[in-house]
């Protein structure tokens, strides 16, 4: 059993018990909260497309941490020109774990 979600702008495939890192996310650490934007739903071979979502379905998780993911270094040059600039980004993350999924 697994589905298709919209969390924060992103489609995510889930499934029960599975860890995944989403965009950051409002609530603290261990906090439940649910996704009502599924997209597909799979129940061993019966599948139901949303257009767009599926109404009534919902997937619930539980928040285990926040974090910031590894630095991205961002560095621009134009040759020849004496112009150099150097930035580096960390993107927050929420990584929650997925406790049921319910279809319609």
């Amino acid at each position: 059993m697994y589905a298709i979600v919209d969390i924060a702008g992103q489609q995510l495939k889930v499934s029960k018990d599975q860890q995944v890192y989403t965009p950051k996310l409002e609530g603290k650490e261990g906090d439940k909260v649910e996704f009502d934007q599924v997209l597909l739903f799979d129940d061993n071979g019966k599948v139901q497309v949303g257009a767009p979502t599926i109404k009534g379905a919902k997937v619930s998780g539980k928040i285990l941490e926040h974090g910031r993911g590894d630095k991205v270094m961002v560095f621009k040059k134009k040759k020849r020109k004496g112009y150099k600039v150097k930035n580096g980004h960390r993107q927050d993350y929420t990584k929650l774990v997925i406790e049921s999924i319910k279809g319609k």
